[in-house]
Formats: C-alpha cells, sequence, structure tokens
C-alpha cells in the first residue's frame, strides 16, 4: 500500500480502494501491549506439550504467575 502511495502517488483513500480495504482499517494502530514475553512463553510451553489445548496451557501460565485472559 505505501508502495502504491510513494512510487504511483496515489493519495491514501485511492490505494485503499485498490486494495479493497477501509482508509480506517489502514490508519488503525494497536492500542494493547504486544506481550512479547508472554507470547514466547506460551510457544515455548505449546512446543513442550503437544497434546495440550488453550485450556490447560492458560492453566500452566496462572501457575508460573502470568496474569492472562483465557481467551
Amino acid at each position: 500500500m505505501d508502495w502504491a502511495m510513494e512510487t504511483k502517488g496515489y493519495n491514501q483513500r485511492r490505494a485503499c480502494t485498490l486494495a479493497g480495504i477501509d482508509p480506517r482499517v489502514y490508519r488503525r494502530r494497536a492500542k494493547r501491549p504486544a506481550d512479547t514475553e508472554l507470547r514466547a512463553r506460551l510457544q515455548e510451553l505449546a512446543f513442550e506439550r503437544r497434546g495440550f489445548g488453550y485450556r490447560q496451557l492458560h492453566i500452566l501460565l496462572k501457575r508460573e504467575g502470568w496474569e492472562v485472559n483465557w481467551k
């Protein structure tokens, strides 16, 4: 998208129309933190315990002291 705006000289609205997305979606910035440490630990646990689902992984994270929403 940025390529079309810079190279072709399209404005943001035109570039979003060509890409088929709403300009508000393109401009939206994430509000929540990245949680990189939590994501890394969750991947480690999932790799160690391949048969576990999200509920069991959530329990393991809670036991380690992580404050995590079940979703």
